[in-house]
């Protein structure tokens, strides 16, 4: 099994969860795959996810307003995610069709 996209994620940052949803080589269009993973095994893994903002005009008002999302680096997350299914095979998400 080898992820092909990453189709949407959140990190929850209250309860350390990360929520992603993904399709596999191997899945056709039509069909997603969603897991909830603790976040602190990619660290385990030796992955650092977080990407860093170089946003320099940013308005600071605007943070007090709206929190930020942590924005994840796609292609190291597949690279975690594939590494994670390969050594615990039992814990790929089973194909969903929407």
């Amino acid at each position: 099994m080898e992820i092909k996209e990453i189709l949407s994620y959140f990190l929850n940052t209250d309860s350390n969860i990360l929520e992603v949803s993904f399709r596999t080589i191997d899945d056709s269009e039509d069909v997603l795959r969603n897991d909830q993973i603790d976040y602190t095994l990619a660290k385990e893994y030796g992955y650092e996810l977080e990407t860093e903002s170089f946003d320099f005009f940013e308005d600071d008002d605007e943070d007090e307003l709206v929190k930020d999302e942590t924005e994840l680096d796609e292609d190291i997350l597949i690279s975690f995610l594939n590494e994670y299914y390969t050594i615990n095979q039992n814990s790929i998400p089973k194909s969903e069709f929407y």
